[in-house]
């Protein structure tokens, strides 16, 4: 008798979630998927069509263009948690200033692709490299600056930051 009893009480329990999410499940239109971005027509490029049921665009995640974008006058960013390398951190008010932007332009000589960041929070100055998805794209970056300016890798090391990834 108690097995019977465990074994209904199970059946009730195992089934009870599954009836709650489909109850649950509102669909919802999402303003801008990767499936529109794919099938997107472009003069010139090809044609891609997806076939997929509702409920898979329903569980993918939609891109909500607000605060996270920013646009200048050519390009498009989105903002994202990201990582930055740091290449200089200084207080001293009068060398400070002058030395993050002398390695700027030093690093922009040999690294003209990677994006460059001065800031000022007081105290410091600092001078930052990059917008980088991922640690791994951050410390290649490091390991190239560290062989490039031996006399500043012991002040290089790697932040997590919002960082700028181009749309366009």
């Amino acid at each position: 008798m108690k097995i019977t009893h465990f074994l209904s009480l199970f059946a009730l329990l195992s089934a009870s979630p599954i009836m709650s999410q489909e109850q649950d499940t509102i669909p919802a239109e999402p303003a801008y998927t990767i499936f529109d971005n794919l099938a997107k027509h472009e003069a010139g490029k090809g044609v891609v069509t997806i076939h997929q049921s509702e409920a898979i665009r329903n569980l993918v995640g939609a891109c909500k263009f607000g605060k996270d974008v920013e646009t200048t006058d050519d390009e498009t960013f989105l903002k994202i948690q990201g990582f930055r390398t740091q290449v200089f951190s200084g207080n001293n008010q009068r060398k400070s200033k002058d030395e993050a932007f002398n390695k700027e332009k030093e690093i922009k000589e040999l690294f003209p692709e990677l994006p460059t960041y001065v800031t000022y929070t007081a105290p410091f100055w600092k001078l930052r490299v990059g917008d980088f998805r991922s640690h791994e794209e951050a410390y290649q970056a490091l390991r190239q600056l560290m062989a490039a300016f031996p006399a500043y890798a012991k002040e290089m090391y790697i932040v997590k930051e919002e960082v700028k990834i181009p749309l366009n």
